[in-house]
């Protein structure tokens, strides 16, 4: 197994448009083909857009695009300038009258930061489009990742910048990559050490401390996270690209065994204030096993996490992990 670079891992562009001063963005997976793909929800507070359509009973093929972006539910307009970009290139499902492009969404919560009454839209999302590529892909605080924030269980003043992130591999011709946008309220980890490096600040700013810990301390005490404070909002969604082939049902076991890669790099995960969500879409004809690629999809996840961490910059006032020198 060696690494490669996510881009490397073919049969799809990737597109990024962003509002820097307002801390919002939109990232836009393009597909070669009608792309089979399956996806898992474990948070409790999900934005999405056509995820039934992945369902294994449901008629659709695949998808032609996929779209993470910041906005919350708000965000989920953004599909629609996806959409309009695919029909007037000629691609979707032939209705017969129309090209019906078949685009899926998911959208993290980063109205917190910036400005909230600016979410990503149908213009940013063909925007992202435009700017698409099969080579290039700038990470960190870029297009979905742009208001990603990371270990927010005390609130914003002891919360991280984080971004957007990516990682492959290739074992003989199998190739599995990850992207994802790492917006969690939890701690990031370090996949390969073990090692914490980004979450929920010290109380003088400059360290790290333990968000399980925090919250062992208020066990007694009822919390709702959406009301303690203006940050715990969160969600990290994500995909993994393979060139394996396999079908929708297979692929959704692909999405679901990738959360184990959220679950070893962020701690806690999956709550009721997370809409954490991962797709899974196949891109290529290589036969493969399916155990051994989603295990690998786990890994990748798990690095894509840390990359998205790693790549961040400070923003809104919020230190990134390089400042803080925690990685």
């Amino acid at each position: 197994m060696q690494q490669i670079d996510f881009m490397q891992v073919g049969g799809f562009q990737v597109g990024q448009a962003q509002d820097e001063k307002a801390g919002t963005g939109v990232t836009v997976l393009l597909f070669d083909e009608c792309a089979p793909a399956g996806v898992d929800i474990r948070g409790g507070g999900p934005a999405s857009r056509e995820t039934p359509l992945l369902a294994p009973v449901a008629d659709a093929a695949g998808l032609h695009a996929l779209v993470l972006s910041g906005g919350s539910a708000f965000g989920l307009d953004a599909a629609g300038g996806v959409m309009r970009f695919l029909e007037e290139r000629g691609i979707g499902f032939d209705t017969g009258i129309t090209p019906v492009p078949l685009v899926a969404q998911s959208c993290i919560f980063d109205l917190a930061i910036g400005d909230k009454s600016v979410r990503p839209d149908g213009a940013m999302a063909y925007r992202a489009c435009e700017n698409a590529s099969r080579t290039e892909l700038a990470l960190g605080c870029v297009g979905g990742g742009m208001g990603a924030t990371v270990g927010k269980f005390c609130g914003a003043p002891y919360a991280m910048k984080s971004g957007i992130g990516a990682y492959a591999v290739q074992a003989g011709e199998i190739r599995v990559g990850a992207i994802v946008v790492v917006n969690a309220l939890g701690d990031i980890f370090d996949v390969d050490t073990g090692r914490q490096i980004a979450g929920l600040r010290a109380e003088n700013g400059h360290g790290l401390r333990s968000t399980e810990e925090q919250m062992y301390a208020g066990i007694e005490t009822a919390r709702n996270p959406f009301s303690a404070n203006k940050t715990a909002t969160n969600t990290t969604i994500g995909a993994i690209v393979t060139n394996a082939a396999f079908s929708k049902a297979e692929l959704t076991r692909v999405a679901s065994m990738a959360h184990n890669g959220f679950a070893r790099a962020i701690r806690p995960v999956h709550t009721t204030a997370d809409g954490d969500s991962i797709y899974a879409c196949s891109v290529g004809h290589e036969k493969a096993d399916l155990n051994a690629v989603a295990t690998l999809a786990s890994y990748v996840m798990a690095k894509a996490i840390g990359c998205g961490v790693r790549a961040a910059r400070d923003g809104f006032g919020l230190p990134c992990a390089q400042t803080l020198g925690t990685v």
